[in-house]
């Protein structure tokens, strides 16, 4: 229960962030990254610790292509890391993979109401995919 918590703290933050800033303030996901270390480690000890690690780097790797590209802000990067810190190396993958379509959906969105951004946040696709994916772990 603790772990769904912060990740709905994490997730409203970073959204709510995201959509008056259209950026990520590195403290929210430094936050996020720490309390899924902490977290883990508390609960697992050392293997609970690289476990969350690996989680962070899988979280942060699995957008670099998007970031390098320019596709992705680094807040979002960021802010994948910290839900992987949470999620763990599979979670965040599978956080990853339901957050495509909603952000596909989102930009569909502003196309189809003509809403004139400058980048369509993230946040909130990926929050919602790293819900479903925790709720799905449960």
């Amino acid at each position: 229960m603790t772990l769904l918590w912060i990740a709905v703290l994490l997730g409203c933050a970073a959204s709510f962030d995201d959509l008056r800033r259209r950026a990520i303030a590195n403290w929210i996901n430094v936050a996020g990254i720490a309390a899924g270390l902490i977290y883990h480690t508390a609960v697992r000890g050392p293997a609970g610790l690289a476990w969350s690690a690996a989680g962070a780097a899988v979280g942060f790797a699995v957008f670099l292509i998007f970031y390098c590209l320019g596709g992705m802000g680094a807040g979002d990067l960021k802010l994948s890391a910290a839900f992987g810190a949470l999620l763990g190396p599979s979670g965040i993958l599978l956080a990853a993979l339901l957050a495509a379509p909603l952000g596909g959906l989102m930009a569909a969105a502003c196309l189809v109401w003509r809403w004139q951004v400058r980048a369509i946040p993230y946040a909130p696709a990926l929050t919602l995919g790293a819900w479903l994916a925790l709720l799905g772990k449960g």
